[in-house]
């Protein structure tokens, strides 16, 4: 049997406004929403729910920051755009675009210190 996860969760400590924010970033809005819980469907096909700490079992004891949602972008270009738009939100920006061994990237924080990497990749 090959798995091919589709489906990732980030904890979060208050879902309406971390729907909030994803809904106005990704430019999508959920296909499910409750006081809990968020679920939105991307374009990829790729599935991201917003669950509330407070509320999911088994308990969960890691707070924001110990992974990244990566979204691969075209070119440098789009990287610094996103990275002005971003900074322009508010998003608290963990790293400014830089050259790294796999490409040009930056990261920024969600509400929750969730890490958003943006990235164009070397060939």
């Amino acid at each position: 049997m090959t798995l091919s996860p589709d489906y990732v969760l980030l904890y979060v400590d208050n879902p309406p406004a971390s729907e909030a924010f994803y809904a106005s970033l990704l430019s999508v809005q959920p296909v499910e929403s409750s006081p809990t819980f968020s679920l939105f469907v991307l374009p990829s096909g790729l599935k991201l729910g917003l669950w509330s700490r407070h509320t999911a079992e088994p308990k969960v004891l890691a707070h924001g920051g110990g992974s990244e949602l990566a979204f691969a972008v075209a070119d440098r270009s789009v990287v610094n755009d996103l990275h002005a738009d971003w900074a322009a939100r508010g998003l608290a920006i963990a790293q400014r675009p830089t050259a790294m061994d796999f490409g040009y990237t930056f990261v920024a924080l969600d509400r929750d210190g969730h890490r958003l990497r943006v990235m164009a990749m070397d060939d």
